[in-house]
């Protein structure tokens, strides 16, 4: 379920009412009960009897037959996959119809969150010894814990929460964010930022809604002028102990495990996951949707652009186990230094 502190919902509507109002009236003559109320948008795996999900291609298929949500915008691909409890709608265009939606049910969503009104949030709550520095702007709704310090000029957007005895320094801006216990954030950091996300590319490049959240666990150090942004549907997750070193771009959805390390430069492109104690060197970059297994080292330049288990040492691009990477290395050496004897 969206996250309802940060994104308003417009909702609830029929299912019915609502694929009429967006232009798509023929396809409610298939729905089994087109008054049954959408009272949200939710991933599949979180999915509620109320919420309606996307299942866009076949390998949302095994997750999409364990799923509780009321309804599924689906490709045919899938058909066969929707429990019995499922509303299924089938559609051409799957994933716009789906942005349709979004837009519909969640209308600020692409607009800037942190400039955004939201006095149905409430004054914020401060615990005692919060230090707040000069300039700094305050959102409805923001709970910050004891002891924490926001430096001067920070802007915390409404319905952010941060906990006890972070430091927040001068100039970081914080948006549709849950930042725990003793984080330190340093100058120049943007947390929740919209994701990288579009469709028909280099066509029409639109926008589709960032309606996801940061979770910063407890003990994450972020260095100078990183940024992280918030997941389309779910979380971006910093887990506990992370630090992160300066100038590091995050994308939308990606999880971050416990104990890692990321050095200066790197960039992590959305629905990367992270598994707990990896290291990344300076520079790494990776190309989404895969996993570094736990304990991973990947040296500073590799580009990542497949799953790789626990314990891998990974260098160059693309990124291979080291042992394969200096092997061809010596091997371009020799032939090399052939060409030159010869």
């Amino acid at each position: 379920m969206v996250d309802t502190r940060f994104h308003r919902f417009a909702g609830p509507v029929a299912i019915g009412a609502l694929l009429t109002e967006l232009g798509h009236a023929d396809l409610v003559a298939g729905l089994s009960d087109p008054s049954k109320m959408v009272e949200g948008v939710a991933e599949i795996d979180l999915a509620g009897p109320g919420d309606l999900v996307l299942a866009a291609h076949a390998s949302y298929g095994a997750e999409l037959s364990r799923s509780s949500a009321g309804f599924a915008l689906i490709h045919p691909v899938v058909a066969d996959k929707v429990p019995a409890g499922t509303m299924a709608i089938t559609a051409p265009r799957t994933h716009n119809l789906f942005a349709d939606i979004l837009d519909r049910l969640y209308p600020d969503s692409t607009k800037a969150i942190i400039a955004g009104g939201r006095d149905d949030l409430g004054a914020p709550i401060f615990e005692r010894d919060v230090t707040i520095g000069s300039n700094v702007v305050v959102g409805a709704g923001v709970e910050i814990g004891r002891g924490t310090i926001i430096g001067a000029n920070t802007v915390i957007g409404p319905g952010v929460t941060i906990g006890r005895n972070c430091v927040i320094a001068a100039n970081c801006t914080i948006d549709c964010a849950h930042v725990g216990n003793e984080v330190v954030l340093h100058s120049g950091v943007r947390i929740g930022t919209e994701g990288f996300g579009w469709l028909d590319h280099g066509v029409t490049n639109r926008k589709i809604p960032q309606l996801g959240r940061v979770i910063i666990q407890d003990r994450v150090e972020i260095g100078a002028n990183t940024t992280i942004d918030r997941g389309a549907l779910g979380d971006t997750v910093i887990g506990d102990g992370t630090k992160i070193d300066n100038l590091v771009q995050i994308g939308h959805n990606c999880r971050i495990g416990r104990n890692c390390l990321v050095a200066a430069m790197s960039g992590l492109s959305g629905t990367t996951v992270v598994e707990d104690g990896v290291l990344l060197g300076g520079g790494v970059g990776t190309s989404g949707h895969l996993r570094i297994g736990a304990g991973s080292v990947v040296h500073g330049r590799a580009a990542v652009t497949k799953d790789w288990p626990a314990g891998s040492k990974l260098a160059g691009a693309p990124a291979q186990d080291i042992k394969d990477f200096w092997r061809e290395i010596a091997f371009v050496r020799k032939l090399i230094k052939g060409e030159k004897q010869g």
